[in-house]
């Protein structure tokens, strides 16, 4: 058993852990009860688990919680609310970007880590950046143009 500290939302968080190996995803969603971030494929290929490490999009099933001690971790949960929404989630809703919503929310991390590096991104940026998420539902289009409307500052 190892205890170790996550910086989740703005808040610490005392883990005990029975595996160093244990991915952050489960300790989000059994430990810490923040169920935004979806489990997926379980590879770290679909993108549903995405979170924010530091500003940057992490697959967290397959990231150590354990490896992550002190870093900034940022959830779905922690990145507006349903009072605030982030700019990318008020654009989400706002072009009806979600269909089924299973991969929205690791679509909505990996959009805003890259308005934070990129505020202006092209079209081919935004769906280079986020190639890697995969949607069944075929909203693509829709949440390209939600990226934009964010990036635009009309979320």
């Amino acid at each position: 058993m190892r205890t170790v500290t996550l910086h989740v939302n703005g808040h610490d968080h005392a883990l005990a852990l029975d595996d160093d190996e244990m991915p952050l995803l489960h300790a989000l969603r059994g430990d810490l009860g923040l169920t935004g971030t979806k489990f997926g494929c379980g590879l770290g290929q679909c993108g549903a688990c995405t979170v924010l490490v530091d500003g940057e999009p992490v697959r967290s099933c397959v990231t150590p919680a354990a490896s992550l001690e002190g870093r900034a971790i940022v959830t779905p949960e922690g990145l507006g609310s349903p009072e605030a929404p982030h700019p990318v989630q008020a654009a989400f809703i706002a072009e009806s970007a979600a269909q089924c919503g299973y991969c929205t929310p690791g679509m909505v991390m990996t959009a805003a880590a890259l308005l934070a590096h990129t505020p202006h991104p092209t079209e081919a940026a935004v769906r280079d950046a986020l190639a890697d998420n995969l949607c069944r539902c075929g909203t693509h289009v829709r949440v390209v143009r939600a990226v934009l409307r964010a990036a635009a500052g009309r979320g």
